[in-house]
Order: C-alpha cells, then structure tokens, then sequence
C-alpha cells in the first residue's frame, strides 16, 4: 500500500517534540533503567535544553519518574499501568477466541467482545453469524455504554462513581429505544448485577437485539463482555432470554481460563 504524502513526493509531517518523546522513553532498558539529562542527551542527539523540557513533561505526565537523590530519569508505573493494560487485552482475546468460535456454531448468531474504552464499549473480536441476514459492526468501533448489552455489563460493575460520571457526560439517543434517562438506566443496571447480564433491545440499531455476560479477570473485576446479538426476525424476546445460559456457561469458561476464581465464574449446575 503506498504511503500518504502531504505534497508530492514527501512523508506525512511528523511532530518532532512527539517523536523524540517516544525516542527518549526507547532509550530505558534492563541494564539502564535509569539514566541522567546529559546521558540521553548524547544518545537522542539533542540539546540538554531539549531533553529536559521533554523529560520534564513526561515526569508530570506520569510516564517518568525521577530518582530524587541522583536526579536520573526511570520510567513511570505509569507505563507499567499502561503495558499491563495492554497485556490484558491480548491475554482476553486470545482466551476467549475458542470460546467465541463455541458459541457461534451453538447460536449461529454474531458473537462480540467488548472492553471498555474512555466512556465507550470498544469491540476488539468480532465473529459474525454465518447466516445471509446479520448485523455487521467494525473491530475496534467504540459504542456508547448505555445503548448496548455489552456496554451495559461493562458499565454495571463498575463503582457508583464512575456510573455517574458516565450518566454526567450525556446519554446519546441512538435510536427511539435508547435509555437517556437516568432513573431507569441507574434501575437497569441494578437489574444487571442481580441476574448477571444484560439485554439491548433495538437500543443501539434498529432491528438489533443483544445479550451479554461479563468476563472476570484474574483479580475478579469485569475486564470483558461477551455478547450474542442478531436480527429481531430471528431473535424474539423469548428466544433472546433463552440464549442466557449458554453465554453466561461461556462468560464464566472465559473468566476461569483468565485466573478468575471468584464464585461468580463457577461452572452453571442443574437444579
């Protein structure tokens, strides 16, 4: 594929400040894992000048930290945070594939994984239903949290806190079934937590409807959702509700093979 130029003949412009930035948390390793103004300024090629004013930005963004007593820069928790995070989200996609892969022949409905984004339901796997008729949705499009299954999970769990600040931001009407007022969502999402997953009714796309069950990580927080959804031709009501067992057996298969031991992700036993 060839690369967008702004003028012919040229690459895209870059912002220096951005790309040295990146050059100067690189240069941190095992061996120098800290390491002072003018050592990094002799590796980057740069001014001492430079790399303070980028260190220092870096330090008050958390992504440095600062040894007081020889005033050599690390790297922040900040990026052990951030790397952890992405771990994460590798370590659920590929735990839950065959899983996905499981409940899609079960169902013959798209099967979704969503994790939360900043106030959003982003889908990072996607396994559509083999059917002609299906909802189609992109990996990595982020949803509103309040409009579908998936977000509804990943929202539910969360402390009250962050609910409301969530409800604060705005509940966008996506179409005439979407919940925007706060009572009945707050109320919905108590419903969520007491059965352990959550339904959209044509409250994210019209002739959509969806259910999902949440997937705990190895510390027993709702890292994921796991989502069937389909067309209302095929999904009624009564048919939606009748998939629960199933998504939640694999929610919970998911959330034990991602080192949860909590009595939520305990296999479902017969009466």
């Amino acid at each position: 594929m060839e690369q967008q130029t702004t003028r012919r003949g040229a690459k895209p412009e870059r912002l220096s400040s951005v790309a040295n930035a990146i050059r100067l948390i690189k240069s941190f390793a095992d061996d120098d894992y800290e390491i002072g103004i003018s050592a990094l300024a002799i590796r980057l090629g740069l001014a001492k000048s430079t790399v303070h004013r980028l260190a220092t930005t870096l330090l008050e963004a958390g992504l440095l930290e600062q040894n007081p007593v020889s005033g050599r820069y690390r790297l922040g928790l900040l990026m052990f945070e951030l790397g952890s995070l992405v771990r994460r989200k590798i370590d659920i996609y590929t735990e839950a594939k065959p899983w996905l892969m499981k409940l899609r022949d079960q169902t013959g409905e798209t099967i979704r994984l969503a994790v939360l984004g900043h106030g959003s339901a982003v889908y990072i796997n996607i396994l559509e239903s083999p059917k002609a008729v299906r909802m189609a949705l992109g990996i990595g499009q982020p949803l509103p949290v309040h409009s579908t299954a998936e977000g509804k999970v990943l929202l539910a769990f969360r402390p009250p806190e962050f609910i409301e600040r969530s409800i604060e931001a705005g509940l966008v009407q996506r179409t005439a079934q979407t919940i925007v007022d706060p009572a009945t969502l707050r109320e919905q999402l108590a419903v969520v937590r007491a059965r352990g997953y959550a339904t959209d009714d044509e409250e994210c796309e019209p002739g959509v409807r969806g259910i999902a069950a949440p997937v705990r990580d190895d510390s027993g927080n709702v890292a994921a959702a796991l989502g069937i959804a389909g067309p209302i031709q095929r999904l009624s009501k009564r048919s939606l509700m009748a998939l629960a067992p199933t998504l939640i057996e694999a929610s919970k298969a998911i959330s034990r093979r991602l080192g949860d031991r909590s009595r939520a992700s305990e296999p479902l036993r017969s009466a």
